[in-house]
């Protein structure tokens, strides 16, 4: 595969904001999601998006958004239009808290929840069977995909029976590198103000819901993630500090344990994700496809004239699923 940025559109920052506020995101009409509540093994909800294709049987997709997403974000739109082009029914989880509704439980999501990545699979591949269908593959993004990495690389062999194939797209798999780099100077400014900019607010609704959860004026205080993970994400999740999440989060460490058909897809000029903390050959297994262009940006990989669109990446990642599901190339397409 390769990828060449429009000219117009130089360096990883403009390569990552332009895409995700300006450039066309869809081919077609958006088809209406189905929206499900389904209720966790611990008493909580999650909210699920659904787009649905011709037939019960046709292969079905899977995304996990990332950091603050939904089904609202472009790469989410983009792959919907994909899908809906391909006749690939397409679902989005929404981890917990990002649907446009506060979670219930004194906890919210994280990087490396495998658990909850492990249940949501297995649900969706046990209704997919039941309809007649047997091909479904999982991507992730950013954040979504360092958690189905880590959920493949723990189940190694067994992930096999849940998916036929997955991908995780511009994820920070070292979550200390990406996290130093978010934390310092322009992505400090910009990217980490717009992150914090929703995840205080659903902070102090989780503190309202438990009062004395954790401590108020210090998760006030953050100015970055590392400070808001130490008081919020690390120790709601069973984690230490935000040092320990970090590591222990991460899947880099497990890409060698991953026995499924995975494509990692990395820009290595992305803000978020430093190249050198990309994982390399020798720290993967042969089921593990490394994609690294030299650009991109962070989900960004706008491709055409100005005002671009960002189907490519769409495009790219689904094709190579569902070939590596083995679905026939005369199948995957719509007639």
């Amino acid at each position: 595969m390769q990828y060449h940025s429009p000219w117009w559109l130089p360096g990883g920052h403009a390569q990552t904001i332009w895409p995700a506020l300006y450039a066309r995101r869809r081919h077609h009409p958006a088809a209406p999601l189905l929206r499900e509540r389904w209720i966790t093994p611990d008493g909580d909800f999650i909210d699920v998006d659904r787009q649905k294709a011709s037939t019960p049987q046709r292969p079905q997709m899977v995304m996990f958004h990332g950091l603050e997403g939904s089904s609202d974000s472009h790469y989410a739109q983009a792959c919907a239009d994909w899908a809906a082009q391909h006749d690939v029914h397409w679902v989005m989880p929404h981890f917990r808290g990002c649907s446009g509704e506060i979670n219930q439980a004194p906890r919210a999501y994280h990087s490396g929840d495998h658990a909850e990545i492990d249940w949501i699979l297995r649900r969706l591949r046990q209704e997919h069977r039941q309809w007649g269908g047997q091909c479904m593959v999982a991507a992730g993004v950013s954040l979504g995909g360092n958690a189905l990495m880590r959920w493949a690389g723990e189940h190694g062999d067994a992930a096999a029976a849940q998916v036929d194939a997955i991908s995780s797209i511009c994820s920070p798999l070292d979550l200390a590198a990406s996290g130093r780099a978010i934390g310092q100077g322009f992505n400090r400014q910009v990217y980490t103000r717009m992150f914090l900019r929703t995840m205080k607010p659903k902070a102090m609704a989780k503190w309202a819901q438990f009062p004395g959860l954790f401590s108020r004026e210090r998760l006030l205080a953050a100015r970055d993630l590392y400070e808001f993970d130490n008081v919020f994400t690390a120790p709601l999740h069973g984690f230490r500090d935000t040092p320990d999440y970090w590591a222990r989060a991460s899947a880099k460490p497990l890409l060698q344990r991953i026995r499924v058909p995975a494509l990692l897809v990395n820009a290595r000029n992305d803000p978020f994700v430093p190249a050198a903390s990309l994982p390399q050959a020798h720290e993967v297994t042969r089921s593990v496809t490394l994609w690294q262009p030299r650009h991109g940006g962070h989900v960004g990989f706008a491709s055409g004239r100005w005002p671009g669109q960002v189907r490519s990446l769409s495009d790219r990642v689904g094709g190579w699923l569902l070939k590596a599901a083995g679905v026939p190339a005369e199948e995957s397409v719509c007639g």
